[in-house]
């Protein structure tokens, strides 16, 4: 223990593979009624980010953290925000540097091991108000981000920092990139490939002497991506070395409050060697939680607008 014997999440018949339970909501799913405030929020090294408030007047705080290219909009972020909100807490969406909708000032971008953008995002929102306190909620590379600013934390965490929850987390880098080179999941692979290239494209043009775009349709992995643009710009010496920095995994035996990791085993992202059994199962504070079905930051439940995420999530912290 804690490993979670026995997850709640039942998927609709409907979806019956791992690649729908992950396309269909990512397309389709839209989430009404959310009117966030926008905060522009400035960096300590001169860039910014955008956070996205839903405020409550509550002690109680929820901040979230997105997944690769995506954003405060996506329907996991918007969902989880609206959950809480509705549910009397206040709650903080961020965007990463250059997820907002408007391009960040300096060269480098964000990354799975980037917490001291999130680090200065959660002292931010203390310095704002009184919160009580304030629980993190992660989905993908931001369940990376939760995971990672948790451990490398622990000992000198906020005390209003309560505990986390993490979805559909690739803990171990190296091993979830190459899962995306198969052939049959290079479709997500190009779908990141192309919205990044659009990023690479734009900075090449403002920092022609760092940053070249040239070349950039022959990248055919992550790996190809890291080494030539990721590693360079956020000071790692290769992509492997990337990946073994800025990995969770390494991090999660030494998170000291209340935790909760959700991977499905059948998510296409995720390899074996991101679903941390050995560490959960000696950790008092860590519960693994494996459902049979979910796909990639999926877990719809037929027939409702929110999905078993933002429920489970909900049920886990609000507890703690």
């Amino acid at each position: 223990m804690p490993l979670v014997s026995h997850s709640s999440y039942k998927a609709p018949f409907y979806l019956f593979n791992g690649h729908l339970e992950t396309m269909i909501p990512s397309a389709f799913r839209k989430i009404k009624g959310v009117s966030y405030q926008r905060e522009r929020f400035e960096l300590a090294d001169g860039d910014f980010v955008d956070l996205d408030w839903l405020r409550n007047n509550s002690k109680k705080l929820v901040i979230i953290s997105h997944g690769l290219e995506g954003s405060s909009d996506r329907h996991y972020s918007k969902g989880m925000a609206k959950y809480f909100f509705e549910h009397g807490w206040d709650a903080l969406a961020w965007n990463c540097r250059s997820c907002s909708g408007e391009m960040n000032r300096l060269p480098r971008f964000y990354h799975h091991g980037a917490t001291e953008d999130f680090k200065e995002v959660i002292d931010h929102a203390l310095s704002q108000k009184q919160y009580d306190s304030i629980v993190l909620v992660g989905i993908s590379m931001g369940g990376s981000l939760t995971l990672k600013y948790l451990g490398e934390n622990s000992g000198r965490l906020p005390e209003q920092v309560k505990g986390g929850a993490a979805f559909s987390v690739p803990c171990h880098l190296g091993s979830s990139a190459k899962e995306l080179d198969r052939p049959n999941k290079r479709f997500y692979l190009n779908r990141f490939l192309k919205k990044l290239g659009k990023k690479i494209k734009s900075k090449s043009e403002k920092f022609p002497e760092l940053i070249s775009f040239k070349g950039f349709e022959k990248i055919r992995s992550f790996e190809e991506f890291d080494n030539r643009y990721t590693a360079p710009l956020h000071g790692f010496s290769s992509a492997n070395d990337f990946y073994e920095r800025a990995a969770s995994l390494q991090y999660i035996p030494k998170i000291t409050v209340p935790t909760l990791i959700v991977n499905a085993l059948n998510d296409p992202f995720l390899p074996e060697q991101c679903y941390p059994y050995d560490i959960a199962k000696d950790h008092q504070n860590v519960f693994l939680e494996i459902p049979e079905r979910g796909g990639h930051t999926g877990f719809t439940l037929a027939g409702q607008e929110e999905n078993w995420m933002e429920v489970r999530a909900f049920e886990f912290l609000n507890l703690i």
